[in-house]
C-alpha cells in the first residue's frame, strides 16, 4: 500500500476582498506535493503571495479553491483546535524578524512551545530545549537575553524552538534575510543538516535566489503561480 505524501497541495488559489468589493486573487492554481525527507526551495519578489502560501502550508490559513491535504487528509476537515495541535506538534516556523520573546532568555525562549505539550514534554522542557541549543552550538548563551544575542545568535535560537517539538514539516519564511552571507550560509546549513536528522521535510520561501538553490528541489513562484 503506497503511503500518502506528507503534504499535497492541489488547485490551491487564495482571493481576498478589496475595500471597494473587488477581488484580488493572490494564488493561482498551486500545486505541490512534499514528502519526508524533503528540501524544498521557493523563491519568489516581495508581493507574489509568498506570505500567503506560507501561511497556507502552515495551516494558519485556508485557500479560497483547492485542497490542502496532511498525510492524505484534507485540511479543511480539521476544526481549529484540531488545526492548532497539528501546527504545535507537527509543524515548526523559523521566521525572519526571530520573533523572540524579549524578557525571557535563549532557554526559556526554545522551551516556550513546550509549555503547550504533553505532561512529559511540560516536565522535561528545560532539558530537551538544552539539548537543542547544545546541537546549535547555544548552550553557553542559554541564560542570555536574546538582546545580549548576535543577530546569528538570535537566529539559531529560532531555530532551535522551531525544532525543538521534532516537527515533521519546517517552514523558512526569508530565515537570512536580516543576516550577512557567511551567517545565512551557516544558518541555512544547520537548518539543512537538523531537518536531514529527523527526516523532516523543509520549505525555505525566500526571495534570495541563492538560497533556494540549495534546496533539492526548487520553485518560482510569479504572478501567483509555481513553476
Amino acid at each position: 500500500m503506497v503511503s500518502a505524501p506528507l503534504l499535497r497541495l492541489e488547485g490551491v488559489a487564495r482571493t481576498v476582498t478589496l475595500p471597494d468589493g473587488g477581488a484580488l486573487q493572490i494564488l493561482r492554481s498551486v500545486d505541490l506535493t512534499v514528502e519526508e525527507g524533503d528540501h524544498v526551495g521557493i523563491v519568489g519578489r516581495s508581493g507574489t503571495g509568498k506570505s500567503t502560501l506560507l501561511n497556507i502550508l502552515g495551516l494558519l490559513d485556508r485557500p479560497t479553491a483547492g485542497t490542502v491535504e496532511l498525510d492524505g487528509v484534507p485540511a479543511a476537515t480539521f476544526s481549529a483546535r484540531r488545526a492548532a495541535q497539528v501546527r504545535g506538534r507537527q509543524i515548526g516556523f523559523v521566521f525572519q524578524q526571530f520573533n523572540l520573546l524579549p524578557g525571557r532568555t535563549a532557554l526559556e525562549n526554545v522551551a516556550h512551545p513546550l509549555l503547550y505539550g504533553t505532561a512529559a514534554e511540560v516536565r522535561t522542557r528545560k532539558r530537551r530545549a538544552l539539548e537543542v541549543l547544545e546541537r546549535l552550538g547555544l548552550a553557553h548563551r542559554a541564560a542570555q537575553l536574546p538582546a545580549r544575542l548576535s543577530g546569528g545568535e538570535q537566529q539559531r535560537v529560532a531555530i532551535a524552538r522551531a525544532l525543538v517539538r521534532r516537527p515533521r514539516l519546517l517552514l523558512a519564511d526569508e530565515p537570512t534575510g536580516a543576516l550577512d552571507v557567511e551567517t545565512g550560509g551557516v544558518v541555512m546549513d544547520l537548518l539543512a543538516e537538523t531537518a536531514a536528522e529527523s527526516s523532516a521535510a523543509l520549505i525555505t520561501i525566500t526571495h534570495d535566489a541563492a538560497i533556494a538553490s540549495r534546496a533539492n528541489r526548487r520553485f518560482t513562484l510569479e504572478g501567483g503561480e509555481l513553476r
